[in-house]
């Protein structure tokens, strides 16, 4: 066990820094210069090249990527080219809405595959099963951004309930707060969660038909506790790892919903940094997202030596 988890903490730290230098890489090699766009095509030389210089842009490459990678590893961000204020400060309030919207989405992923994808597989073959599945494949093709607009049609304009769009703020109330980010999950969980049913179905039918499910069958085990004392945790490799690869799709998603529904989260301010051509906030908020993901797929790996730890030992 120990073997295993130093070898996954040594290749996510590897892709930790594989994925800094991609980032940075791809970022640098980039056209147009960031001091041109703040001071403008008509600008002095001469301030030119003193911005250039207090931006760190007139240094190398290679000291460039280190000098922000030690900023990351120090919590040093650096400053803004647009608004010249730290960039910790653009980005922790962007993080209390895009963590809690992509946790919220991934619960909402999860609980709509596990009850859709057990229905079509308990009811396999029955007009349940192929209802179910209808449903799910009308779930993958609705685009999020779609639905998002369909949702506040519906719950914001026509019903009410909802807040068309905006976040009150956690500091308003846990409620208010709460509430405006019910549509936006609802809208990136829609897509994921299909998606899961049915890898869930496939995942269940497979399992249904090993031997020990048909001997725990002929032991007089009910179909149903059959199905989730035996069945559902085999299952549920592959589902993880379906899991932690949607947790990327999610955080990508905030990107279009939080624009939909004008949430200041990391997607918009990503957004709004590619615009303005904003590197520094541009670099660290995809890095910030790379190494959620990366983390996430760490969690998943190490789950698996709890569901299977037969999958530890053999690597």
């Amino acid at each position: 066990m120990s073997g295993f988890f130093v070898r996954k903490i040594v290749g996510f730290v590897a892709t930790l820094v594989g994925a800094s230098l991609v980032v940075f890489l791809a970022l640098e090699i980039l056209p147009g210069d960031p001091a041109l766009s703040i001071l403008g095509v008509d600008a002095d030389p001469g301030a030119l090249a003193a911005l250039r210089q207090q931006l760190g842009l007139d240094q190398s490459a290679s000291a460039r990527y280190f000098n922000w990678v030690a900023g990351l590893v120090t919590g040093d961000l650096g400053i803004s080219y647009t608004y010249r204020i730290p960039v910790t400060e653009m980005v922790a309030p962007g993080l209390a809405v895009t963590i809690p919207l992509a946790l919220m989405a991934m619960v909402l992923s999860i609980a709509m595959a596990m009850g859709l994808g057990l229905y079509a597989a308990a009811n396999h073959g029955r007009p349940g099963d192929f209802g179910a599945m209808i449903v799910s494949q009308l779930g993958i093709a609705i685009p999020n951004f779609w639905l998002g607009l369909l949702l506040i049609l519906l719950f914001a304009v026509s019903l009410g309930w909802f807040s068309a769009g905006g976040f009150s703020g956690w500091a308003d109330g846990f409620g208010l707060a709460f509430k405006s980010l019910v549509l936006p999950a609802v809208s990136l969980a829609t897509v994921q969660g299909a998606i899961l049913a049915r890898i869930v179905r496939s995942a269940v039918l497979e399992e249904t038909g090993a031997d020990f499910v048909r001997t725990a069958r002929a032991k007089g085990l009910s179909r149903r506790r059959a199905l989730l004392g035996h069945v559902l945790r085999n299952a549920m490799v592959p589902v993880v790892t379906i899991m932690g690869l949607q947790f990327s799709f999610l955080l990508a998603g905030t990107i279009v919903v939080e624009n939909v529904f004008s949430l200041p989260g990391l997607g918009r301010l990503v957004f709004q940094a590619i615009s303005n051509r904003d590197l520094v906030v541009v670099k660290d908020v995809v890095m910030l997202l790379a190494a959620m993901v990366i983390v996430v797929n760490l969690v998943v790996d190490l789950a698996y030596q709890i569901l299977d730890p037969r999958l530890g030992s053999g690597q």
